[in-house]
């Protein structure tokens, strides 16, 4: 009976305990159920949120690829605009140039129908003169005795007149051609007593390099190496695939020294940027201002010339560096010296006023690039200046026949400038021609005012004009460029068409003390 209870007993305590495990197995199952259902709602949320950012990240991303290809847009519509004012400008220049041709052949046309007038009106005058002396002819068969001799003595004294003059003739020409024949003995006695060697001037000078890799460090970063050494200088750099060479181009001879100079101390030192440059520049001028010196007095010597003003050796010394129609300066002018002096010593005049006055004729050809008027007339002021003296003075202004010689010994020099200027290889018309076409381009860059400098360079294609930034704005640049164009157009005459290319710096310097 016990045992029956407590099996009874136990199959309670089983039965009771099953439902307990039930029905806490039944809690903790909704405990997790509702903790995941927690979790799952914190994880959506975390979704949108997630999402939202996702969205505002997408949307911000579309508005600056916008903003870009706005700008972009943007950019190549000024591009466009930029190109459209350029062929603007050219389409305004050529129609410019062709209203000018057009004027041109208007105003020749006018000469010309003006031209043909005067010509129908001297056939007028010419017919009326012919009619007049067939009347006279026919008045003269109608003469009496009286008047017909008288005529025909007229006649004959007019051909008595006409064979005397022919005879006062014939004895000037037998002694111009005895005088000639004597002056062309004492020519060729000078000459070949002062022959001299005759090499042509060119407009470029060749720096050899060590290396092809020296081309680039000339160039520099974006090219302001070369942009500095061409501001400073004046001359244009060629670099080109020739090998280890760097070709100077420029009409001015000193200019292309002074850059030759600075370029060749720049490969030397190996430093290349723009500071260096300026100062190699500044090194260069300098050793030129020793040569110039230093061919003065050489020039002194070898014609034995002497009492110079120290002014003008210098400037005789500058003319080593300045060509006349591709003849060195410095080398014709003691060529003529030294002719003047022998000729002089020939004929029994002043040996010493002929070779003084030879070497100073071209004196003028010193200055001419920085001064106004002819070489003849700076030359004739500059001696005035130093108290030279009349004789040399008047030679100087009459070798070119602007004045009257007043002595022999000016007769010798203008006869020694043309022997020196005839010799074979000493003239090159066209060199002149170009050269004198770069002056006269940078003449009228320099003539507009708030202009510093200009340099004409690419063969006269291209004007470099430096402005002064306390004096031209930029807006005032673009007015500026427009009126040297048109004076170029206006006063100069030149195949193709010239770039000016106008550069305004501002440099601010302060010392660290």
């Amino acid at each position: 009976m016990n045992l029956v209870v407590i099996v009874i007993a136990a199959l309670i305590s089983l039965a009771i305990g099953f439902v307990v495990g039930v029905v806490y197995r039944k809690k903790v199952a909704e405990s997790k159920i509702q903790g995941a259902e927690i979790e799952a709602r914190r994880l959506v949320d975390l979704a949108k949120i997630e999402a939202e950012n996702l969205k505002k990240e997408e949307i911000f991303k579309a508005k600056e690829e916008n903003m870009n290809a706005r700008k972009e847009l943007d950019q190549e519509i000024k591009e466009r605009r930029g190109e459209l004012q350029k062929q603007e400008s050219r389409l305004i220049q050529k129609e410019e140039n062709l209203e000018k041709r057009s004027e041109n052949l208007e105003r020749k046309e006018i000469e010309a129908d003006n031209e043909l007038a005067e010509i129908e009106k001297e056939k007028e005058e010419i017919s009326k003169i012919h009619e007049q002396k067939l009347q006279e002819l026919q008045k003269v068969a109608g003469l009496g005795k009286e008047e017909a001799k008288k005529i025909l003595l007229d006649t004959v004294e007019k051909e008595i007149s006409a064979e005397k003059a022919a005879m006062i003739r014939e004895y000037e020409q037998k002694a111009k051609e005895e005088s000639t024949k004597n002056a062309k003995e004492l020519l060729t006695y000078a000459v070949q007593k002062c022959a001299a060697d005759h090499s042509q001037e060119t407009t470029v000078s060749i720096v050899a390099l060590p290396s092809d890799d020296m081309k680039g460090r000339i160039i520099g970063r974006e090219g302001r190496n070369i942009k500095a050494l061409e501001t400073l200088t004046g001359v244009d750099l060629i670099i080109d695939d020739t090998p280890e060479a760097v070709v100077l181009s420029g009409f001015d001879p000193l200019r292309r020294e002074v850059g030759k100079i600075a370029l060749e101390k720049l490969i030397e030192d190996g430093r290349i940027h723009p500071a260096k440059i300026e100062e190699m520049v500044e090194k260069a001028k300098e050793e030129i201002d020793n040569t110039i010196k230093s061919e003065g007095e050489r020039a002194v010597l070898e014609t034995g010339v002497n009492g110079l003003h120290p002014d003008v050796v210098k400037l005789i010394g500058k003319l080593k560096y300045r060509t006349s129609y591709g003849q060195n300066v410095l080398n014709h002018s003691i060529e003529v010296s030294n002719l003047a002096r022998i000729m002089a010593d020939e004929l029994g005049l002043d040996v010493k006023l002929a070779r003084r006055a030879g070497l100073l004729h071209d004196i003028g050809k010193a200055l001419d690039h920085d001064m106004e008027g002819t070489h003849v007339e700076i030359g004739v002021d500059v001696l005035k200046k130093y108290k030279e003296n009349p004789d040399v003075i008047n030679a100087v202004e009459a070798h070119h026949g602007d004045v009257e010689p007043q002595t022999m010994e000016a007769v010798l020099v203008q006869a020694a400038d043309a022997i020196s200027a005839s010799r074979p290889g000493a003239r090159r018309e066209t060199l002149e021609a170009y050269i004198k076409r770069l002056q006269n381009l940078e003449e009228i860059a320099d003539s507009f005012e708030g202009v510093e400098k200009s340099f004409a360079i690419q063969a006269g294609r291209e004007v470099r004009v430096m402005v002064k930034p306390e004096k031209i704005s930029d807006d005032e640049m673009t007015i500026l460029a427009r009126e040297i164009s048109k004076k170029i157009e206006n006063d100069m005459d030149y195949p193709g068409q010239i770039k000016v290319n106008m550069i305004r710096e501002t440099r601010v310097i302060d010392y660290a003390k």
